[in-house]
């Protein structure tokens, strides 16, 4: 039996503009790590926020981990460009009482859809495919598609498709796929029967397997979670000539100076890769699922999942943001032009769809090119700041964008099931922390 959790403790406990001043006399490491995460420190006020403000953010983080509802996180903020932010605490293992780090490993499982949607937009911008082509001018397998009608399993019954499914359908999981796990209606049932997301297979088999399988329902009828980002890295590796971590790493992670991002932890590195928890059943503490020492993330897997492969760092994935945020650019290198981030981040859910529906219905809240999107303000989001983007990940990872704001977070646990606690203490912290 695991130990139980001890109290942690936080770590990275001097604030980013204390770190930019020591930079100089800092010893070598130290110094390495600022230059590795790319965003320069800043004194919190020289940006307009509070430090005595974000000062209360790690201890909300300490309070989750005291309650044994998460066994650490890494929580980072970027405001105008500049890093005001970026502490860790609790552990990455906490049976060997390993402390997690601010450059810890951690999975990203979904956010990785947001990485592969910019892959998909790069392409377009080179006009090798359009928003609105249909997916199987693409990928032919997807021309016989049908749409579930009525019944299940030999009585199943499927109609022609009204309309076919475009990229852009892919994009805003409006197509009609499924995931097979969330829902168990008829066509959840034959995703897990033929299963869809095997690692035994690779993304080309898989994304065969689901050209195979009825639609949940007629195209832009309504927004589903699916696999339909792992569409899209087929889809990337058809249109590049390559293949899905190779366009990641040639395109976008070596430009943007993501070092730690890829579909495994690589040698030399593993360690660095924080353990993922569960639920213990017997007293509401913490289990370990997936040990950093010993999980599949230290090996490259046969399935390249644009839609949850991926693992990263706190300070890689806000360079990812912060080029977003950018329109498109960082430190000279320019991924995307202004026009296609202003679509990929605007609400994209025809009016049937709309709102956004993962988990439980999201009022005001819309969804993009990969990203969801905060159109309006309600008592769900009443923290959200209008025009605010983002998404999450299976291990309890978040990230938002505000353009209004000029911000970007990070807070990264490994906690599964999914919870929306370690968002729901940092984020209202984080807004209010803004006072310029």
């Amino acid at each position: 039996m695991p130990q139980l959790l001890k109290t942690a403790v936080a770590f990275s406990l001097l604030s980013c503009w204390q770190l930019a001043a020591l930079a100089q006399t800092a010893a070598p490491e130290t110094a390495a790590q600022l230059e590795t995460i790319g965003l320069a420190p800043a004194d919190p006020a020289t940006v307009g926020m509070s430090s005595e403000k974000l000062d209360l953010v790690m201890p909300a983080v300490q309070q989750l981990i005291d309650e044994q509802a998460i066994a650490g996180a890494v929580v980072g903020v970027a405001r105008r460009g500049r890093l005001v932010l970026l502490e860790a605490a609790g552990s990455a293992d906490v049976e060997k009482e390993t402390p997690l780090e601010t450059d810890s490993i951690v999975r990203i499982y979904s956010m990785t859809k947001p990485v592969t949607s910019v892959a998909v937009m790069m392409l377009v911008e080179e006009g090798k495919l359009a928003l609105d082509d249909p997916v199987a001018k693409h990928l032919p397998q997807f021309e016989p598609l049908q749409a579930y009608a009525a019944g299940e399993g030999e009585d199943l019954q499927t109609e022609d498709l009204q309309t076919q499914p475009t990229v852009r359908d892919l994009l805003r999981h409006t197509a009609g796929l499924t995931y097979g796990i969330f829902g168990n209606t008829p066509v959840d049932k034959l995703y897990r029967k033929a299963g869809i997301l095997s690692p035994v297979l690779n993304l080309e088999k898989t994304v065969d397997r689901i050209a195979k399988l009825p639609l949940l329902y007629q195209p832009r009828e309504r927004f589903t979670y699916s696999v339909a980002t792992d569409v899209l890295g087929r889809l990337v590796e058809v249109k590049s000539a390559t293949t899905l971590d190779r366009f990641f790493a040639e395109r976008i992670f070596e430009p943007l100076g993501m070092e730690d991002t890829g579909f495994y932890a690589p040698k030399g590195e593993a360690d660095r890769l924080a353990s993922s928890y569960g639920n213990k059943p017997s007293d509401g503490g913490l289990t370990p699922i997936d040990v950093g020492s010993y999980s599949m993330f230290r090996h490259k897997p046969l399935l390249l999942s644009g839609g949850g492969g991926l693992v990263s760092t706190a300070g890689d994935y806000l360079r990812f943001l912060q080029m977003l945020l950018n329109e498109g650019e960082l430190d000279g290198t320019r991924l995307l032009e202004p026009q296609s981030v202003a679509e990929m981040t605007r609400n994209q859910l025809p009016d049937a769809a709309y709102p956004l529906d993962v988990m439980g219905v999201r009022p005001g809240v819309g969804f993009g090119l990969g990203f969801y999107a905060v159109v309006e303000r309600t008592d769900y989001n009443k923290e959200s700041a209008i025009g605010e983007y983002g998404w999450d990940g299976a291990a309890s990872t978040h990230f938002w964008v505000s353009p209004e704001d000029e911000l970007a977070v990070v807070a990264l646990s490994q906690k599964m099931p999914f919870t929306f606690r370690l968002k729901e203490a940092v984020q209202p912290l984080v807004y209010n922390a803004i006072v310029d």
